[in-house]
């Protein structure tokens, strides 16, 4: 019987769809790379019995980087990343995914492919179709023929059936698009963050940043935010004055008028219009104008819409919606979140959708008042030819949802219910007075219909918004007449609405990629959210943005990043040259950052007013092995010591705490001990800042503590505290940290594997004598009053491993790792604690000799 791969782009989406097209009879087992399950049915494909296969990716298979030489910062010169040569790598190598693919695609007849439908699931096609060839190529006469993709916009029984009645061919040249998409935000954005963090992270002391990128649609998303905030810092205000008059109508309400003067910047010409309208006790009616208005039904919601709202009105950022949106659409709740389109297809089943929410407890009345009409007729929006608006696709109860995920849902389905309903109709009723010389009206509105409010509720009218009843002609007595001064005000920072409106305009990033772009300013310290989710510049990210537009504007303007957003739209289309694109785009950034390299003197002038030299940072910690002076300690990202008489940086081990360890020195260089720890429940090891940024043995690597030193008789190195062989990871050994007392503990110089050991024991060390077992002994000495040992005795040796008294002393852990940004500490995933006798590990010694000169 043959096989028919299929392919869908997450387990969870290829779960459900196994379900609905094998009708919920297939069987499932897990893949070989334990990510990824594999479901199989019987069925027909083009008439003939076959055994379907659906399985699925996690995302990209592939991504692009440089050659192995090309990603050492310190030996390549950024302006090489524009030539270098590339290669597709696995996107996540601990997933096998290629091997898998490879696998579960022996012997198939046809490929059918789920992926997600835009661009960048076209390219994901493209990734497995180069996953599987090979075994398409040698059971079939043409591969391209057996290739098919499937194109579906919900997750439903019946758009995934309809789909696979009618599959199509993947687009080679929507791939390809992506493809130069990430070329060139590789090159560009690598060549630019790399020099511009070498130049100005070696010379600022309080540059919290361990990373200072540069990204060709990043940094025009940052330039709207600073913009902003310029116009904020140079807005100057201006005093006016409006004569505020109060009318008291016979139905006992009061009536504020608005001037038709509007405001007065003369405060002596207001005060004269004031003394004018003093003279009289009533305002006279002179006109009554009523007007039926109408307030539209919203447009079928799309993606951009969706991240505004969300930011806007639920307060819940643009890239977690989409997140979001994402869980609600593989659960099958809502159609595909991505997508530019407002106009609903013709042959869209909207009375469909409806009756599946006629029975919410939440909405329910109004749907069926709609069923009940019938006559519903959506607005014409933007057909852009990709995928149907976003709707719900199954009622959802709010208990079925968390409460975040509850908000999205909850918003697609009164939208989609709004664009089905019945315009807002109003009257506006505008009355115009006369005091004197001067004019002044009040307008209020009387509701007719309500119509899509009613789901909407947030944007119906207020009770207080009607105005009484006047008659022309009427005088109306004058409750009050005063000058209220006031001041121009400038405008608030962008909110992240404002922000997605601005990206969408200009033609920055995708609808799939403009909250990646505005997650990656907040989380890189260009920006941070403020109440209201308003964006406020950082220092770091208006020095940048004023550096580029003092250099070369164009770096930080949004016009060339919209225009090879068209050159990329080119290539989707088929219309332009996938090279010619490429090379022409490429060669263009290069000639602008050879200008930026001669020029950033400019941008460095604007970094020394903003950011402290490495000199006056930071405060005095240890002391220099070569000049024997101390040397400054600074604590921002990335944390690093400074010498300022030799003028030497050091790099130190990040998210943890660095402190002197017992003022010892290391006897290659003379420099001074440090101890790095991430916490009572961390990893920890004594290094010496030198080796640590520059290996002494050929088998130590850069950024290596004494935990990994192959010193031969140094007391602080693996040769005298290494204990074992780690029993988790290839090549680990479990050293002794000798300045982990009294929280004593061993930890694996590779991985995460610790073990906690003789808690408040006075002394801990490792013996030369070694166990059966092929581990190092260990003595412990404990004060009479603290021991834990059998007996109440002081002192032991034994092997951690073997050794019975010592079983209820040692416990295994996963270490636990500092958060990068703040002070507490949180647990990884991974093996919980074990208690007792760890398994003995294999050949334990064997490894740690190859550690040995």
């Amino acid at each position: 019987m043959k096989v028919v791969l299929m392919v869908a782009e997450k387990p969870s989406l290829a779960t459900s769809l196994a379900n609905i097209l094998s009708n919920g009879k297939c069987s499932s087992r897990k893949g070989s790379n334990s990510a990824c399950s594999v479901h199989e049915w019987t069925g027909t494909f083009h008439g003939e019995p076959v055994c379907f296969r659906m399985t699925s990716v996690c995302g990209h298979v592939m991504t692009l980087d440089f050659i192995g030489k090309y990603n050492n910062w310190d030996r390549v010169d950024p302006v090489e990343l524009f030539s270098c040569p590339t290669e597709k790598k696995e996107a996540t190598p601990k997933l096998k995914m290629l091997a898998f693919l490879s696998q579960e695609a022996k012997g198939i007849a046809y490929l059918v492919l789920w992926l997600d439908c835009d661009k960048e699931g076209e390219n994901i096609c493209f990734e497995v179709i180069g996953a599987v060839h090979q075994n398409l190529r040698s059971n079939v006469t043409c591969p391209e023929e057996v290739i098919y993709r499937a194109h579906f916009s919900a997750i439903t029984e019946k758009d995934i059936k309809a789909a696979f009645s009618n599959l199509g061919r993947p687009n080679e040249n929507e791939a390809r698009s992506v493809d130069a998409r990430q070329e060139l935000d590789l090159r560009i954005g690598c060549a630019f963050t790399r020099f511009q963090t070498k130049f100005f992270q070696g010379k600022y002391g309080d540059l919290d940043a361990s990373l200072i990128s540069y990204g060709p649609c990043q940094t025009p998303t940052l330039g709207f935010c600073v913009q902003r905030h310029d116009e904020i810092q140079t807005f100057k205000p201006e005093q006016y004055w409006v004569i505020q008059v109060l009318l008291k109508a016979e139905d006992g309400r009061e009536v504020t008028l608005d001037w038709e003067r509007v405001r007065c910047f003369e405060k002596d010409v207001a005060t004269m219009f004031l003394a004018d309208i003093k003279e009289y006790k009533e305002a006279i009616v002179m006109n009554i104008s009523t007007k039926e208005k109408v307030k539209q039904r919203p447009q079928a919601l799309n993606t951009v819409e969706l991240m505004r709202v969300a930011s806007a009105g639920l307060g819940i950022g643009p890239h977690h919606a989409m997140q979001l949106a994402e869980r609600l659409y593989t659960q099958g709740f809502i159609s595909y979140p991505r997508t530019e389109t407002t106009h609903y297809p013709e042959n869209f089943d909207l009375t469909g959708v409806l009756k599946q929410q006629q029975h919410s407890s939440e909405w329910g009345k109004e749907v069926r008042e709609i069923l009940s009409e019938g006559n519903y007729r959506p607005r014409k929006g933007h057909d852009a030819g990709d995928h149907p608006p976003i709707t719900p696709m199954k009622l959802a109860q709010k208990s079925d949802l968390d409460s975040e995920s509850w908000k999205i849902y909850d918003y697609i389905t009164r939208h989609f219910i709004a664009t089905v309903s019945r315009d807002c109709k109003y009257l506006s009723t505008t009355v115009s007075f006369k005091i004197g010389n001067e004019n002044f009206s009040c307008t209020g509105k009387t509701l007719l219909d309500p119509g899509y409010t009613l789901v909407m509720h947030w944007q119906s009218f207020g009770k207080d918004e009607t105005v009484p009843t006047f008659t022309k002609g009427e005088a109306i007595p004058i409750h009050d007449a005063k000058l209220v001064e006031c001041q121009t005000s400038p405008p608030d920072y962008l909110t992240e609405a404002e922000l997605i409106t601005l990206m969408e305009k200009h033609g920055i990033g995708t609808d799939a990629s403009i909250p990646v772009h505005i997650n990656n300013i907040c989380q890189r310290n260009y920006v941070t959210v403020s109440a209201g989710r308003k964006l406020v510049p950082t220092s770091l990210g208006i020095v940048l943005v004023h550096g580029y537009q003092k250099i070369d504007p164009e770096l930080v303007l949004p016009t060339m990043r919209s225009a090879v957003e068209e050159q990329l739209n080119l290539i989707a289309r088929g219309e332009a040259n996938f090279n010619a694109v490429l090379q022409h785009t490429v060669e263009i950034f290069r000639q602008k950052f050879l200008y930026f390299v001669k020029n950033i003197e400019g941008m460095d002038q604007l970094f020394e007013v903003t950011f402290s030299t490495l000199s006056a940072s930071g405060k005095s910690h240890s002391r220099c092995g070569k000049c024997r002076r101390y040397m400054k300690y600074i604590q921002a990202k990335p944390s690093r010591l400074h010498c300022a008489h030799c003028d030497e940086t050091y790099n130190l081990p990040q998210n943890g705490n660095i402190r002197i360890y017992k003022e010892l020195k290391c006897p290659l260089d003379d420099f001074e001990l440090l101890s790095w720890s991430a916490g009572a429940k961390g990893k920890s090891f004594p290094f010496c800042p030198y080796c640590f940024n520059n290996p002494p043995f050929r088998e130590m690597k850069k950024g290596s503590g004494c935990n990994s030193c192959t010193h031969p008789s140094c007391p602080h190195s693996l040769n005298s505290n290494g204990v074992s062989s780690c029993v988790e990871c290839e090549g680990g050994v479990l050293v002794l940290d000798p300045a982990s007392g009294p929280k004593w503990k061993l930890g694996c110089n590779r991985c995460d594997v610790i073990i906690h050991l003789f808690d408040d024991a006075q002394k801990v060390f490792v013996e030369e004598n070694v166990c059966e077992c092929g581990a190092q002994l260990i003595s412990v000495e404990y004060k009479p009053e603290k021991t834990k040992l059998p007996n109440e005795a002081t002192e032991m040796t034994g092997c951690v491993f073997c050794y019975s008294p010592f079983t209820s002393l040692v416990e295994k852990h996963r270490a636990v790792a500092r958060a990068p940004n703040s002070r507490a500490t949180r647990g990884r995933s991974g093996r919980g604690r074990n208690k007792g006798k760890p398994r003995p590990p294999k050949d334990k010694m064997a490894q740690l000799a190859a550690y040995f000169v």
